[in-house]
């Protein structure tokens, strides 16, 4: 693999204002913490990224390291658009929440009344992947919030299980109750108010805008050898909630803000969506709607990771508690821990301890 160095591509911007009332702040060395991750970046084999971080509602940092393009020498920045995978998933989660707001749809409601879920769920459960294997699809009392909740898999409600394909299957049900596609909708609701004027939604029927398509980086496989090797192209996909956005990390901050200052879902909804899901036993699964939840620490965690095997890899992660938010959007899997199925285990991640170890100030009694 090329050798790489540290480039800072667009904006890093320092914070000098205490982290808030309940916590005590503590000094960050910008330059350390991005030298922490270009070490890591280099460890993992991944031959480019972006990162930003975003705290009470502003941006600290945004650029890119290592490389987008490695056989052109095209430098990764922070405005580079990558497939975020699995990140689609906390966009979707307020794509569902306004319909919610808006009284369109009811996360409870069994989908057997007004989608095709039952022959979906039978279909599906027929076949030999991971994700069908406890599918149970009787009685067909499944719901919006179990696919959303990844609380579908098994008798619904009683357990939680990361189930993608499931999820992505909730834009069904959606489409239903609105006239525009499921990506019309991200686009209109979400993209547009945040002001996420590089981000797009993609599918097989549906290609990117010209200007994005000519600003993606080039996504790697690792060898045998250890060497970046270019991908080989992803299999097309539908119009489906777990998946299918193009973004920046500088317009996820623009996401992560809007969000943060309830300007795409109401407070209520963003609480409801943040907040781990009751299951039927009396237990919580570690998972919301959209997003994974964990307590580490003291802090409360809110994160979703993105990984497409031997392609590329995501994590967004926020700190509920502190108000801040750290996004990294890689073009190799090796952002990616294998996150176990059935738990919420961030601090697996040796990015996210980075991050931790950098601008996490410890919880105090409250003044």
């Amino acid at each position: 693999m090329k050798s790489h160095r540290l480039h800072i591509a667009l904006l890093v911007i320092l914070f000098s204002s205490p982290l808030g009332a309940k916590t005590t702040a503590t000094p960050v060395d910008i330059d350390r913490f991005l030298a922490q991750i270009d070490t890591l970046r280099t460890q993992a084999n991944i031959p480019g990224l972006s990162i930003a971080v975003v705290k009470d509602q502003q941006l600290l940092l945004a650029t890119g390291l290592g490389y987008a393009n490695l056989e052109e020498n095209v430098l990764a920045a922070a405005d580079t658009p990558y497939e975020v995978a699995s990140v689609s998933k906390t966009i979707s989660g307020v794509a569902a929440m306004q319909l919610v707001d808006a009284d369109k749809i009811e996360l409870d409601r069994p989908l057997v009344e007004y989608s095709k879920w039952p022959e979906f769920c039978k279909a599906f459960s027929q076949q030999p992947s991971i994700f069908a294997k406890d599918l149970v699809c009787e009685p067909t009392t499944h719901t919006l919030r179990h696919l959303l909740t990844h609380t579908a898999t098994n008798e619904p409600g009683t357990a939680f299980s990361y189930n993608p394909v499931v999820f992505s299957w909730a834009s069904r049900p959606i489409m239903a109750v609105i006239e525009p596609s499921f990506s019309e909708l991200v686009e209109q609701n979400v993209f547009n108010p945040a002001q996420m004027h590089h981000s797009a939604r993609k599918h097989r029927q549906r290609a990117l805008p010209e200007a994005i398509q000519n600003r993606l980086p080039i996504y790697y496989s690792i060898n045998d050898q250890q060497q970046a090797v270019p991908a080989i192209p992803g299999s097309p996909q539908g119009d489906g909630a777990a998946g299918g956005v193009v973004s920046t990390v500088i317009d996820l901050a623009k996401f992560d803000i809007a969000l943060d200052r309830d300007e795409l879902i109401s407070a209520n909804a963003r609480k409801l969506m943040l907040s781990p899901t009751p299951l039927n036993t009396g237990e919580l699964a570690p998972y919301g709607i959209g997003w994974f939840l964990q307590d580490f620490q003291g802090h409360q965690l809110a994160w979703h990771s993105g990984w497409w095997e031997n392609r590329s890899s995501a994590l967004y992660l926020k700190v509920l508690d502190q108000d801040i938010s750290l996004i990294i959007l890689a073009n190799s899997e090796g952002v990616w821990w294998h996150n176990p199925l059935d738990k919420a285990e961030v601090e697996r991640s040796k990015f996210a301890q980075a991050f931790f170890a950098a601008f996490l100030s410890s919880p105090t009694a409250s003044q």
